[in-house]
């Protein structure tokens, strides 16, 4: 049975970190807030996790989910190449709602669906998921909803819609009502390439060109 873990008791947080570690370990679900939406987690090196997360929100395999990180080496571990426009925008939106596409490195050994060779990267502010990314390592994480209805603001939200399809829910209060900011970085790597928004979010399109200016 899945179990909801307040992450403002700290008993409870102690709890539900140990919880959350084993049942990512164990290719189960874990849902965790961050600084925009809560979001559905698996482990992103595990293909069964990960497709059972698909499986849990109703997306195909053409929608990969992006991976959470717990810092820029952990960029540069998982990306082939990172352009120096997006190590101006890191800098100035990480930790917080910037996700990055770029091309993957080919050495890695996971399956997060039809990526066509990219990742979506992203490290996230809230400190519960943070703390729990640099204990389990890149997760792959969605928007904690079913496809089609609104992204989950609260954990009652997310329990009502993905159910026990989750193993652990961790609950950080209210989140925030918009998504990251998803800019497709791979065009740079290109001559005369651009760097492309693809989803506005928290972040807007001002600030991310300033960034790069």
């Amino acid at each position: 049975m899945a179990t909801i873990h307040d992450c403002s008791k700290p008993d409870e947080l102690l709890t539900g970190m140990r919880l959350a570690r084993v049942a990512l370990g164990r290719g189960e679900l874990v849902v965790l807030p961050t600084d925009t939406v809560y979001g559905v987690a698996a482990d992103a090196f595990n293909a069964d996790a990960v497709q059972r997360l698909l499986d849990a929100k109703g997306r195909t395999r053409q929608s990969p989910p992006p991976v959470l990180i717990p810092g820029i080496p952990t960029l540069d571990a998982l990306a082939a190449q990172v352009p120096d426009e997006v190590r101006a925008l890191v800098a100035a939106f990480w930790p917080g709602g910037l996700t990055v596409i770029l091309p993957a490195r080919e050495s890695l050994q996971w399956d997060l669906g039809d990526t066509n060779g990219t990742v979506a990267l992203r490290m996230p502010s809230n400190r519960v998921t943070l703390e729990l990314l640099s204990e389990t390592g890149p997760l792959a994480v969605s928007s904690a909803n079913l496809t089609g209805e609104p992204a989950a603001t609260t954990i009652k939200d997310a329990q009502r819609m993905l159910g026990e399809a989750v193993s652990v829910y961790l609950d950080g209060g209210v989140g925030g009502d918009s998504g990251s900011t998803i800019v497709d970085a791979t065009g740079l790597l290109l001559e005369g390439g651009e760097l492309r928004i693809v989803r506005h979010g928290v972040i807007s399109d001002e600030d991310i060109h300033k960034a790069i200016a």
